[in-house]
């Protein structure tokens, strides 16, 4: 977690609460950059929408005066705005943690993750980089999570669990001990996963089965 003052990228929901986690632990949000200009010159709880994501102006205090959070849950703008500001301000989002969770001692944590009020990571969990942990998500031990992965509220996963690269896992899902679910699969609200799930596949229901 960074103790510098940070820009948001993203005024939608996730900016939001970007926004709430980072007042948790008492960091100054300097500002929010969107590509929508309509939303420019307006406040977010008293926080200014100073302008684009790639105006100059605003990048040149990235890695000087601030870090930086890319607020998104659409994966493909997220990479883009990840690779823009590698090249052009030489930096790595900073992790969103919620004041309020349990990370374990030897939990491996990315960059650029979003952790929210109440998340549980457990012992020897391996996170990768920009996913997202909604409220009171729950990784029990051993389990490995790739990139940009978004997690819903209360989805419990259980040990050793294996999830790769652009999971979607919906709210209230429960995820069985030692299960891989593939790059790309979605697992839909309130499923109940007790076998792999292939790549690119969505699933749902008690036990959740693939869908068209």
């Amino acid at each position: 977690m960074t103790i510098n003052p940070v820009l948001i990228v993203g005024t939608d929901t996730i900016g939001k609460i970007a926004l709430g986690i980072f007042k948790s632990n008492e960091i100054v949000v300097y500002g929010f950059l969107d590509e929508d200009k309509s939303k420019h010159e307006q406040e977010i709880d008293h926080i200014p929408v100073l302008g684009s994501p790639d105006d100059d102006g605003f990048l040149k205090l990235i890695g000087k005066k601030c870090d930086v959070f890319v607020a998104s849950d659409d994966s493909k703008y997220k990479y883009k705005m990840i690779e823009m500001l590698s090249e052009r301000r030489k930096v790595i989002p900073v992790n969103a943690i919620h004041s309020n969770n349990h990370l374990s001692s030897n939990l491996i944590l990315g960059n650029g993750n979003l952790l929210n009020n109440g998340v549980s990571l457990g012992t020897f969990v391996e996170v990768g980089n920009h996913n997202i942990f909604h409220t009171n998500a729950i990784i029990e031990a051993e389990t490995t999570i790739g990139n940009y992965v978004q997690i819903g509220a209360g989805s419990i996963i259980g040990t050793k669990v294996t999830i790769e690269d652009n999971v979607f896992i919906g709210t209230g899902v429960t995820v069985v001990a030692g299960v891989k679910i593939g790059a790309g699969a979605r697992i839909g609200v309130g499923s109940v996963v007790v076998e792999n799930v292939k790549a690119n596949t969505t699933v749902f229901g008690n036990p959740a089965k693939p869908i068209a």
